[in-house]
């Protein structure tokens, strides 16, 4: 199938005319999307969300690790300083 060009002059054939494929192409609401690439630029963006979303909640700077290691270390040693033994048993009765 063949359509006649706009401008009515002599066209790639020669007679002013394109098949229907060049014409649905020049066609102005005609923006060809390849799906898999739009299906792969949508996962790939939902990954960067959820990677963002893992960074705010898990993430943290080694400086700010650091701070709560000596922290958890402090309270550790400072509950193993006041932690009362009971005294052993008299072993002769």
């Amino acid at each position: 199938m063949f359509v006649r060009c706009k401008s009515g002059g002599s066209g790639r054939y020669g007679l002013g005319l394109f098949s229907a494929a060049e014409a649905w192409q020049n066609h102005p609401m005609s923006n060809v999307t390849n799906l898999n690439q739009f299906r792969k630029a949508k996962a790939r963006a939902g990954k960067r969300a959820q990677a963002d979303a893992n960074a705010v909640k898990f993430g943290r700077s080694k400086a700010e690790r650091a701070r709560d290691e000596a922290s958890e270390s402090a309270a550790s040693r400072h509950l193993d300083g006041h932690k009362i033994t009971p005294p052993k048993a008299d072993p002769t009765p």
